[in-house]
C-alpha cells in the first residue's frame, strides 16, 4: 500500500458516502441482451425477503468475465426501499413528499423498479465515464459478461429515461459495487437520483445563462431538501468532478458537531442531451446514497443492519415516523452488541504477479463464504522480504453476527474455507 494508493482509497471511500452520484474518483447469461432495460420489471414481494424474479442463471454464468457471488445474488429482489416501515423505504418516501411539496404533486415521476441488470454501455459510457477509468475494472464493478454488468448507480438509466421522455424524475434502486467490508460499505446499497430538464423559454424568460439557472435552482432545491431532512443546519457547496455533470458540486451539512458529506450533484454535460435528441435544452441531476442518509438520522451503526429480518430491528421502524433532524424520533436502540472473533491470516503474494491480488478480491473471498457475518477485513501488517523477492500481508478478518453468539466452531470452519479459497482463488501462499 503505497501512500498514494491509500490517499486514493479514502478519497474514493468518502465520495462513494457522501453520495451515490459519483463513480468513486474513480469505480447474466449473455441471454441478457442490450434491450432497453425498462422493458423488464422487477416485482420484489414486500412482505417477504425472498429473491424475486432475477434468476441465478441470468447472473452467475460460466461467462470469463463473470464475477458475481451467490452471496450478491441471493441479495438481488430484496427491494429494501420498496418497503414502507423500512429505515430506507421512510427516508425515500420523506425525500418523495419533498419533491412533491417544493413541485406539485407528481411534477418529479418515480420510478423504483428498474432492472438492476444493464448494459456496459448504459452504465458507463452513456454518462461519459472515460474508457480508462478505474470504476470499469472487474476489481470495482460486478460483470455478468463482458457486456453487462450489475449496475453500480441509477445514473445508468438516466439516458433511457430521457430517450423515453421523462423530463423531471427520481429513480431509487439497489446498485453494486466490489467494496471493501467495514460497518459503512456493503457491495450492495441504495442510490436515489434526481433529473430536471429545462426548456430554453424558460431561461430566455428569466434573462440568466441556461447554466446559471439550472445551477441556481438546484443548490435551492437540495439546500431545501437537506433542511427537510436534517432540520435547520448550516449547509456549503464544495466544488468536486463528475464525469457526467460540469459544473459539479457535492453538498455538505453540519450535523452534530462536524460536517457532513450528503449527496453529489451538477448541471448534465451536454454531450448526454444531445445524444438523447435534447440538444436545445439543459439539465440538473443529483445522486444521493439512502443508507448513508439513515445511518446518520437513525443513528444506526453498522450497514448490515438494514439486511436483517430481526424483529427486535424490524419493529423499531414504521412508516411516517420520521421528524426532520431526527428531533423527537425515536432512533435505533441497539439490542445487543455480541463478541466479536478475531482471525489473522498472514500469506506471501503472488510472486509472479503480485499486483493481481487486490483487497477487494479478498473481501469477495471473505464474504462468499461469511456472508453478513464478517464485519471488517483489515490489512494490519505489511513487509517486504528482500532476499526472497516476495512481500508479506496479514489482514485481520473481524466475525460477529447481529443477532447472535457465534461459535467457535463455526468461525474456525469459516476461517478455514476462507484460507482454502484465497490459496485457489487469489494464488497467494499462506504462511
Amino acid at each position: 500500500h503505497t501512500p498514494h494508493a491509500n490517499t486514493m482509497a479514502m478519497a474514493m471511500s468518502a465520495l462513494r458516502l457522501a453520495s451515490g452520484f459519483g463513480l468513486r474518483a474513480t469505480a447474466a447469461r449473455s441471454a441478457v441482451r442490450a434491450t432497453p432495460t425498462r422493458a423488464f420489471t422487477v416485482r420484489a414481494a414486500v412482505a417477504s425477503a425472498e429473491p424475486t424474479v432475477v434468476k441465478r442463471e441470468d447472473v452467475i454464468t460460466g461467462d470469463a468475465d463473470n464475477n458475481v457471488t451467490d452471496h450478491i445474488f441471493e441479495k438481488m429482489g430484496y427491494a429494501l426501499h420498496k418497503r414502507p416501515d423500512h429505515p430506507l423505504g421512510i427516508i425515500k418516501a420523506v425525500i418523495g413528499d419533498y419533491f412533491d411539496e417544493k413541485f406539485g404533486k407528481g411534477e418529479f415521476a418515480t420510478f423504483d423498479d428498474m432492472y438492476p441488470i444493464v448494459t456496459a454501455h448504459a452504465n458507463f459510457d452513456s454518462v461519459l465515464v472515460p474508457p480508462d477509468h478505474v470504476s470499469r475494472s472487474a476489481n470495482d464493478t460486478y460483470y455478468v459478461n463482458k457486456d453487462t454488468v450489475l449496475r453500480c448507480h441509477t445514473s445508468a438509466h438516466q439516458a433511457e429515461m430521457l430517450k423515453d421522455g421523462a423530463r423531471k424524475f427520481l429513480v431509487t434502486g439497489d446498485v453494486y459495487r466490489r467494496d471493501s467490508i467495514d460497518a459503512t460499505h456493503f457491495p450492495v446499497f441504495h442510490q436515489m437520483e434526481g433529473v430536471r430538464v429545462f426548456e430554453a423559454k424558460e431561461w430566455e424568460d428569466a434573462g440568466v445563462d441556461a447554466v446559471d439557472l439550472a445551477s441556481a435552482e438546484l443548490k435551492e432545491t437540495l439546500e431545501g431538501l437537506a433542511t427537510h431532512l436534517f432540520g435547520d443546519v448550516e449547509t456549503r457547496w464544495v466544488d468536486a468532478y463528475f464525469p457526467f455533470t460540469e459544473p459539479s458540486y457535492e453538498l455538505e451539512i453540519f450535523f452534530k458537531g462536524e460536517w457532513l458529506e450528503v449527496l453529489g450533484c451538477g448541471v448534465m454535460e451536454m454531450k448526454i442531451l444531445e445524444d438523447a435528441g435534447l440538444g436545445d435544452k439543459r439539465a440538473w441531476a443529483f445522486g444521493l446514497g439512502l443508507e448513508r442518509l439513515a445511518m446518520v438520522l437513525f443513528d444506526v451503526p453498522d450497514i448490515r443492519l438494514f439486511w436483517s429480518d430481526d424483529k427486535r430491528f424490524t419493529k423499531q421502524f414504521k412508516e411516517g415516523m420520521f421528524r426532520a433532524g431526527g428531533v423527537g424520533m425515536q432512533k435505533f436502540k441497539p439490542y445487543s452488541k455480541y463478541p466479536p472473533c478475531l482471525k489473522d491470516v498472514s500469506f506471501w503474494l503472488p510472486k509472479e504477479n503480485p499486483e493481481s491480488f487486490t483487497e477487494n478480491n479478498l473481501c469477495e473471498v471473505v464474504r462468499d463464504v461469511a456472508g453478513s457475518l464478517v464485519e471488517e477485513v483489515k490489512l494490519i501488517d505489511e513487509f517486504e522480504n528482500k532476499k526472497k523477492g516476495l512481500t508479506s500481508n496479514c489482514f485481520r478478518i473481524t466475525y460477529r453476527s447481529m443477532e447472535r453468539s457465534l461459535t467457535d466452531e463455526e468461525i474456525n470452519a469459516l476461517q478455514d474455507k476462507v484460507r482454502e479459497d484465497m490459496v485457489a482463488k487469489l494464488g497467494v501462499e499462506l504462511r
